[in-house]
This record gives structure tokens, C-alpha cells and sequence, in this order.
């Protein structure tokens, strides 16, 4: 096998992935049960053995076995055969596991003022008035400094931008307590889902998605995903907020001899569903930019029609698995899936994607001068690693001796937004309090005054209380990357 390729199969010549063309993305589609996610293991088997790192949601539990090395089992070593794969071994694959609820992996979380806005609005479904709304806390927060690091402390700054309503009017709009009311309630819904777990710090830093073992291979990153997809907002969001981050975080490097990462989106048809119009350009826009840091995105899920046409377009490595055509939506899909391969005189396509039996696939790469290749049907090769779910023993002793163990164990709650602002508040009332008594005082002294304009008591308190809230605040902007925080293409915070 060369060393500038990957091995997918054998269609009466080798079917190979060429690693200069493989950050030009891809798509891996099929019906459920026609060998989709033994596809994406032998891939990813494939990419770290080139020194890739590889990053994958494991929605069924399935691709955590490519952690442990396969066993001989005679259909393997038959399929191995038949796809003239004679060097073929058993072995595993070095592997990180991650899980936002930290139960199954190490931790993963960011802060929501990483997260932005426009990703926040999305994961909690908001209206465009309460987007609107959330907008104008974020530009508040960025302008004074307010680290929004979890949930607590975007509550904290809802419940002051409802108390500034009056003041703020001029600025930035009206801001109603009933929209911001409406936000509170959404905040529930994430906490409910585990949203909480996710948000906060120490907050994942993306270097150690790109880890590479002392002999050169490329870590697999396996996101524990089995209950993450019961709720389907936070994981789609969660893997937008990841695209978002490596685009902000890596550096361009233009054309490469091999990916500095590639990412699987699997159910990829969530990460589109009910997206608003704005946000779909955007995913556009980034998938199309990312393949110049580096990164290779490919989306995995059923039905090719899963996939806006903008975004398919860019997609310029393809393996269609066999897909049923029964209903009109299903001879749709096939229809789609074939008109988007270079036809083979060979056979028709269209039908071909209704005969492929498991294991089976239409295949067609880019060449290395970027063109489609012809579309072949391909026996897919059988992976090295295990079919299969591992152990929860296997994963546990995965996890405390993997490169990052410790380092996302122990969350961390420093002072933020929460803090600052209850204190603003303490200090508010004090204020609210001490005038009022300081009021009373004046009435009752006013007439043995001698006359003269003095500064009362109550001036003095209330300038030292502004000022005092004002070197807090201070300190938090020093704490900051400045006074207005720059953000990216979905709203997370910009890399310098």
C-alpha cells in the first residue's frame, strides 16, 4: 500500500483515498445496518496510522472497539482476501475518550462566552427577539469585561440586563422582561438535558484533539455520544461549537501533504435540522474555509437529501452505502446520491445503490489533481480493530492512563460574572439602603443648618460605591482579552 494513500477496497483494482485530497472533505451515507460505521473505522484506523489525528462522535457505542486490536474471525479474514489485502493484521488504534457528561471520557466543556451567542441561541431555540436580546448581554459582557463562564453567570447577567432595561433603552433597544423571562425558562431545558455539565472551566483546549503517540500515529478522539443524542440540540451543538473552535484556533497552512485533523460528523442530518437560514450559510462558510487549516470534515448519516446542496458541494471524497427506494422520498435520495458521482459506463448507478449488499460500497475519491474519479463498486475492506463495543473495564483503564487524564477531571469555578454581579448588586442595595437613611437624616437636621451648600453624606456614600464598583469591574477587564472581545464566523470568541 502506498504511503500517500488509504485503502478503502477493492472493485476489481485497489480504491484508495488519496491524503493530499482528504481535507476536501467527504460523505459516507447508507441505510442503517449497510456497514457505515465499519467504513468510518477503517478510515479512521487508516488516518492514524498516517500520523492524522481523528476526532468522531460514537453515537451507538459501535466505534469504541477500534480502541482494542480485531479478532480473527473467518468472515474478516475472508472479506481480507477478496479485497487482495494481504498484509492484514489485528491491531488497536490509540484512543482518547470524551463525554460532556464526564462519565464516560474525560470532560469536556467551554465557557459560554466562548460559545457565543449565535451557537447559544440555537442550542436553546430561541426567537429571533430573544436572539436579539441575548446579543445585546453578550456586547454588554464583552464591553465590561463579565467573564460568562457557565450557566450561573448567564443567568446572573439576563437578571441585570432585565434590571437596566431603562437604561440601555437609548443604545441598544427596548429590552423586555418578558423576553429575558423567556430565556430564564430556556436555561431550565439545558440544565435538564446536562447542558450545565458542559459549561465552565478548566474549558477544553483543542491542541489536545491533535495529540500524535512517540511513534508518529495519530490519536483517535472518541465523544461518547450513546446518551448525548437523546438530546439532539446540545449535540448538534456541541460539534458546531468544535468546527468553530478549530477554525478560530488553527493556523492556515493551504495545501498539505495529509490532514492536520479530521472530524466525523455522524447523524449529520441533526446538525441541519430546523437551522435557520443565517446559520446554515455560516455553516457553509466555515466548512468551506476549514480545509485551508487543515481539517478534513466528514458527515456521516443516512440520506444524502440530510446534507443542504450548498454544503454537499463541497464534499469531494464519496462512499454511498445501499439505500432502500420504496417511498418517494427514498427514490429521491437515490436519485440525489446517484447524479452526484461521476458516472461508470459499466453499470447504472441509480440501481447499483438499491443492489449493494453489506459491506458494499459506490466509491469515488478526488484524484490528486482534485478531479472526481470515475464511480466504482467497491468491497470495503475489513478493519484491524474490534467490531463492537468495548468494555466499561477496557475504557476505564483507557481513561486514566490516556495523555490528558487529570487535566479535566476537577472542574474549576473562579470568580466571574456570578460573583461581580451579585456584588454589584449587595453594593446597590447597601446604597439604596444607607440613602434612604441618609435622607432622613438631612430632613431632619435641614433646619439648623447654617445654609450653605455642603456635599451630603448620601453624595459622598454613592460616589464611593460607583467608584468601588467601578475598580471591580476594572479588574475584571484586565482579566480580559480587552474591553470588546472580537468573534468569529458562529459567534465563538476569535484566536489570535
Amino acid at each position: 500500500m502506498s504511503e500517500d494513500t488509504i485503502f478503502l477496497g477493492f472493485s476489481g483494482k485497489p480504491e484508495d483515498l488519496y491524503l493530499a485530497m482528504a481535507n476536501r472533505h467527504g460523505l459516507v451515507t447508507g441505510a442503517t445496518g449497510t456497514g457505515k460505521t465499519v467504513t468510518l473505522q477503517i478510515m479512521a484506523e487508516a488516518f492514524s496510522r498516517a500520523g492524522v489525528p481523528v476526532f468522531a462522535a460514537d453515537v451507538k457505542g459501535d466505534l469504541s472497539g477500534i480502541s482494542q486490536p480485531g479478532e480473527p474471525k473467518d468472515f474478516l479474514l475472508e472479506r481480507a482476501k477478496q479485497v487482495h489485502l494481504e498484509d492484514y493484521g489485528f491491531e488497536a488504534t490509540p484512543t482518547i475518550f470524551w463525554d460532556l457528561f464526564g462519565t464516560d471520557g474525560h470532560p469536556i466543556r467551554t465557557t459560554v462566552t466562548e460559545m457565543g451567542p449565535l451557537l447559544l441561541s440555537r442550542l436553546m431555540g430561541l426567537s429571533d427577539a430573544q436572539e436579539g436580546a441575548l446579543n445585546i448581554g453578550f456586547r454588554i459582557a464583552d464591553q465590561e469585561g463579565l467573564a460568562i463562564l457557565d450557566l450561573k453567570d448567564l443567568r446572573a447577567l439576563l437578571t441585570d440586563l432585565a434590571d437596566r432595561g431603562k437604561d440601555i433603552r437609548t443604545e441598544y433597544g427596548n429590552v423586555n422582561a418578558a423576553t429575558i423571562g423567556s430565556i430564564q425558562r430556556r436555561l431550565v431545558v439545558i440544565e435538564e438535558q446536562g447542558g450545565d455539565k458542559f459549561f465552565g472551566e478548566p474549558a477544553l483546549n483543542i491542541e489536545d484533539l491533535m495529540r500524535t503517540t512517540r511513534d508518529g500515529r495519530g490519536y483517535m478522539n472518541i465523544l461518547a455520544a450513546d446518551k448525548l443524542i437523546s438530546s439532539p440540540q446540545l449535540y448538534a451543538t456541541f460539534l458546531l461549537w468544535l468546527l468553530s473552535e478549530l477554525f478560530e484556533t488553527m493556523p492556515e497552512v493551504g495545501d498539505v501533504d495529509k490532514p492536520k485533523l479530521v472530524f466525523f460528523f455522524d447523524e449529520a442530518h441533526l446538525l441541519f435540522a430546523d437551522a435557520p437560514p443565517g446559520l446554515l450559510q455560516k455553516i457553509e462558510q466555515t466548512v468551506k474555509l476549514i480545509r485551508s487549516k487543515g481539517v478534513g470534515v466528514y458527515f456521516v448519516t443516512q440520506n444524502p437529501l440530510d446534507v443542504p446542496e450548498s454544503v454537499l458541494a463541497q464534499m469531494g471524497n464519496r462512499i454511498q452505502h445501499a439505500l432502500r427506494a420504496y417511498t418517494p422520498r427514498e427514490q429521491k435520495a437515490v436519485k440525489t446520491a446517484a447524479e452526484t458521482f461521476r458516472p461508470n459506463p459499466n453499470f447504472d448507478t441509480q440501481t447499483a445503490i438499491t443492489e449493494l449488499g453489506k459491506g458494499e460500497a459506490l466509491v469515488s475519491v478526488l484524484d490528486p489533481k482534485g478531479v472526481p474519479t470515475m464511480v466504482e463498486r467497491t468491497l470495503i475492506r475489513p478493519p484491524s480493530g474490534r467490531m463492537g463495543p468495548i468494555t466499561a473495564e477496557e475504557r476505564k483503564v483507557l481513561i486514566v492512563n490516556s495523555p490528558v487524564y487529570g487535566e479535566y477531571e476537577k472542574p474549576v469555578d473562579r470568580e466571574s460574572a456570578f460573583e461581580i454581579l451579585q456584588e454589584k448588586a449587595k453594593k446597590a442595595a447597601e446604597a439604596k439602603e444607607q440613602a434612604a437613611a441618609e435622607k432622613a437624616e438631612v430632613r431632619q437636621t435641614r433646619a439648623s443648618t447654617s445654609g450653605y451648600q455642603r456635599e451630603s453624606a448620601t453624595d459622598r456614600f454613592v460616589k464611593n460605591v460607583a467608584g468601588s464598583v467601578g475598580r471591580t469591574l476594572g479588574s475584571s477587564v484586565a482579566r480580559q482579552i480587552g474591553n470588546a472581545l472580537v468573534r468569529g464566523i458562529l459567534g465563538g470568541l476569535t484566536r489570535k
